[in-house]
Order: C-alpha cells, then structure tokens, then sequence
C-alpha cells in the first residue's frame, strides 16, 4: 500500500533591505544632504547636494539603483584626486 503524499509548503522567501537613497556629501561632508535622481526616459542619473549645490550626472541603464550613481560619484572624486596628486609631483 501507499503511503499519504506530504504537501510540502513552499521555501520561504528572503527578504531584501532596501538601498539607501539619500547619502552624505563628499564635499562638505553634510549627512543625508545628497538626493540621487534617475530619469529613466533619457536614461540620466543625477545626483545632487542640497546644501552645497555640488552635482553629478552619468548615464544609466534600467538596471542602476541610486546608490550606483553616488558610487560612481565617489570613484570619479577619487580619480580626479589622484591625477592631481600624480601631476604636483611630476611638475619637478
């Protein structure tokens, strides 16, 4: 004889955080005082300080998340940073 199939309740599912969307300004270092903007029709992200009016654009996908162009933000800052450091000392 057979035995009584089991129902097997179904896994259950992860919860995601939500990303920030809102962070701190790499200028005037002023907490939650950047606002990052996507407008998916013209494929812009732009990300804007409201306390010292410093912004950033780049293009984006459908994929990108505010968080993604406040990276690209900080890595651009970073790299600016460092040609100038790379070019003080070449001036020898």
């Amino acid at each position: 004889m057979g035995k009584r199939k089991s129902r097997a309740k179904p896994p259950p599912k992860k919860r995601m955080d939500k990303l920030d969307t809102v962070f701190s300004c790499p200028f005037c270092n002023h907490g939650t005082s950047v606002e990052c903007r996507l407008d998916m029709k013209n494929l812009i992200g732009e990300a804007i300080c409201g306390i010292c009016q410093e912004s950033f654009s780049t293009t984006i996908t459908a994929l990108t998340e505010p968080i993604d162009i406040y990276s690209e933000w900080i890595d651009e800052c970073e790299r600016v940073n460092n040609l100038e450091d790379d070019g003080a000392y070449r001036a020898e």
